[in-house]
Parts: C-alpha cells; structure tokens; sequence
C-alpha cells in the first residue's frame, strides 16, 4: 500500500496562502515601492495644504493669517470664532437653503438622468443613437452661450429670484444621462427581456430590475450632483435677489464684503462651507469609486 501526498496546487491551496512561502522580491521593485508611496505622500500633501492653511487660518488671531513670515499655527486658538460667525451672519440660512438646493436636485437629477439613460440603453427605437449624441453634445456648449436667453425664458414665467428658478434648471443634465447609460449598456439584456416575458412594464424593468442594479453609479452620480449644486456661484447670483434664498457661497461673498478685515472669519465660513461637502465625499466615498469604475468613466 503506498501514500500518496498531495501538492498544495492540488490540493486547491496555492502558494500565496503559505506562510513565509513569498517569492523573493527583488532591490529594485522595493526601491520602486517606496518611491512611489514617497511621490504619493508628496502630492497628497500639496493638495491638502491650502484645505490645511484654511483650517489653521479659521483658529488664528486676525493680524496672524497673512503674517510674514508664514505662521502655520496659532500663537492663540480661536475656537469661538466658530460661535461667533453664528451670531454675526446669516450662516443657518444659508446652510439650510444650500442643503435644500443640494438634495432636492440630487434626487431629481438621480431619477431623471437614470431614467433617460434607460430608454437611451434598454428600448430600441428609431434614430436613438442620433438623438442621443445629439443630447450628449449639448455638454459641449458652455453655459454663458445660453445663460441670458435661460434668464429671460425664466423671468418671462415669473420665476425669477424664486427656488424653483435654481431647481428646475438644475434637475435636468446631460452628463447624468451619458454617466448611467454607459453603466446600463454593461447590464446583460436578458434581464430586461426576462421582465418582459413576466410581463413588466418598462417603467416595472427600470424600477425593480435596473434600477436595483445601479448602486454604485448612481451613489457617483449623487455625489458629482451634490459637489456642483453645492459649490454652484454663478446660478444663485443671477437669479436669485432676496437675502433669505441665499445660498452658502453668495452669503460667504456678503460676509465677504461686510467683514473684509476680518479675514479669520473669513476663513471660519469657508471653513464650514467646505465641511458638508467632505463628510458626503468621505461617506460615499466606496461607492463612488465603484461607480465610476463600472460606468466606464475611468477612461
């Protein structure tokens, strides 16, 4: 009777999974490895030092932020600064109507765009792919062509310097359409055909099939949505006239110009500004990636 032993291949164990059985790695590879993780660190932190500066500069003395030579830390730490700007500006308003402008068009943006790239991906019809590089080239006229023209159509209706002025010309995007249907053209059309035989309607596919489906790009799609609507300057200043509807960045440039001086204030609402913004990105910070590795935006 003989023994037969087992290679670890066959047995379904490969040599990665034994200890300390590491192929050697040679000098150059290791040197390699710690010149790109040393370039990483590098331009991590040249991208981080303005948001560090800001930071410190919120919590410095007022004769201290533009101080030569360069202090990057407070002599004294102000942390009442950030009370006080509560107190000296119009902060909750502006937070508040910034979050309202920033979700509700997030969420109109999410469905629209998902459902137009569905029946750009799914239903077949004549002259679908005409139409859609048509839509998709609209992202290629810039806003100021069309910016005065919008502002009349928009006061023509009495919309002006109301919410729905910011809402309506918002909740609709082309780079959204064009960002779910390259992840829509990935989804296998067995499942659309397979609802169909279950006799589903294609509101019915979209809903409880695809829809399901879209996590991460719409979880992208979400996040690229809230970055622009949350930072957007330019739509707010021009249709918006009553102090009560303003928005974090035209309230930061009234705080701006009524407190010039104080430039650690100044620091403090950029400050919190910013805040939001890096909480959803640090959130959803998995699922947009995913989202933009499966809707073939990484190219």
């Amino acid at each position: 009777m003989s023994t037969q032993t087992l290679s670890p291949t066959a047995a379904g164990i490969s040599s990665a999974d034994i200890p300390f059985n590491k192929k050697p790695v040679s000098p150059a590879k290791i040197v390699g490895t710690v010149i790109g993780y040393v370039a990483m660190l590098l331009v991590s932190a040249f991208v981080l030092l303005p948001f560090f500066w800001m930071l410190m500069s919120s919590l410095k003395p007022n004769n201290e932020v533009y101080a030569i030579p360069l202090k990057w830390f407070p002599s004294v730490w102000h942390w009442e600064h950030y009370a006080t700007i509560w107190t000296q500006s119009d902060m909750k308003v502006w937070l508040l109507n910034t979050i309202f402008f920033a979700v509700i068009v997030t969420i109109l943006q999410v469905f629209t765009g998902s459902f137009a790239a569905y029946g750009f991906s799914k239903i077949p019809f004549r002259g679908r792919t005409t139409l859609f590089l048509i839509y998709i080239a609209t992202m290629a006229v810039p806003w100021q062509a069309y910016m005065i023209p919008q502002f009349k159509m928009i006061s023509a209706v009495g919309l002006s310097d109301t919410r729905w002025s910011i809402i309506l010309l918002q909740a609709f995007g082309a780079f959204g359409v064009f960002m779910m249907k390259q992840f829509y053209d990935t989804i296998p059309e067995d499942l659309s055909e397979a609802g169909r035989l279950d006799g589903l309607s294609e509101f019915g596919i979209y809903w409880r099939i695809i829809l399901p489906l879209s996590g991460p790009s719409i979880a992208a799609l979400a996040i690229i949505t809230f970055t622009n609507t949350w930072n957007d300057y330019m739509g707010p200043l021009i249709y918006l006239r009553s102090q009560n509807l303003y928005t974090i960045q035209l309230g930061l440039k009234l705080f701006i110009s009524q407190y010039n001086a104080d430039y650690s204030m100044i620091m403090t609402g950029s400050v919190i500004s910013v805040l939001p913004i890096l909480i959803v990105f640090l959130l959803g910070q998995k699922q947009f990636i995913e989202g933009i590795a499966t809707s073939g935006m990484k190219n």
